[in-house]
C-alpha cells in the first residue's frame, strides 16, 4: 500500500490536532500508523516478538516527541527513524546474544503463511538482500517514502539510500526472473 497525497495531508492535519492537544487524533494516528510500523519492524526483525516489541518502543518515543515536531509533512520519516533505530538495537542485542553463545541459531521463520509461489520467491528474495538494501527497498517498495525520507531514516545520504535502492531493486529483479545475480556467478 503507497502512501498518498491524501493519506499525508490526513497525517499532517492529525499531528497539528494532537500538537494542539487533542488525544484522539493522536489514537486515531496510531491506529493509521501502528499496522505499518509493525509490517516494517517484522519484514527487519524477521522475528514477531521482537518486531512487536520494537514497535512499542518507537510508540514511547513517537509519542513522546511528536508535540515537537515542528514540521509535520516530517512525520513519516521521523516515525520510520525512530522504528529504524529500535530495529537497529534488537539487531545488535541479538548479535551481541549470539556471539555470547558462540553458537548461530537460525530463528524460526513465523511469517504469515504464503499466497502461491510468487509470494515465497519474493520472501526469499527479500531475505538474501543485505539488511541496508532490504531496509531501502521495503521504505520505499513497502511504504512508498521518498530516497530523501529513506536517506533520513537510515542516517545515510541520498545518493546512498539511491544506490541500496538501486542494488535492491536489481537482486529483487534478477531473484524474480531466476537470473543468477552478479554476485553469484
Amino acid at each position: 500500500m503507497r502512501y498518498s497525497e491524501t493519506d499525508r495531508i490526513y497525517d499532517e492535519l492529525l499531528l497539528t490536532r494532537i500538537q494542539a492537544g487533542d488525544r484522539r487524533a493522536g489514537e486515531r494516528l496510531a491506529t493509521r500508523w501502528h499496522p505499518r510500523l509493525m509490517r516494517t519492524a517484522y519484514r527487519l526483525l524477521r522475528d514477531e516478538e521482537q518486531a512487536h516489541s520494537a514497535v512499542q518502543e518507537a510508540w514511547a518515543g513517537i509519542c513522546k516527541g511528536w508535540r515537537g515536531l515542528r514540521n509535520p509533512s516530517r512525520f513519516p520519516a521521523w516515525a520510520y527513524t525512530i522504528l529504524h533505530r529500535k530495529c537497529a538495537d534488537q539487531i545488535g542485542r541479538n548479535q551481541k546474544r549470539r556471539s555470547l553463545h558462540a553458537v548461530d541459531i537460525e530463528a524460526v521463520d513465523i511469517s504469515v503463511a504464503p499466497r502461491g509461489e510468487d509470494k515465497v520467491t519474493l520472501d526469499q528474495a527479500f531475505d538474501r538482500l543485505s539488511d541496508e538494501h532490504r531496509t531501502a527497498a521495503l521504505l520505499y517498495f513497502g511504504e512508498g517514502l521518498t530516497l530523501k525520507e529513506i536517506a533520513e531514516v537510515t542516517g545515510a545520504a541520498v545518493g546512498t539510500a539511491k544506490s541500496r535502492l538501486f542494488h535492491a531493486r536489481r537482486q529483487l529483479m534478477s531473484a524474480l526472473n531466476d537470473e543468477p545475480d552478479e554476485g553469484e556467478i
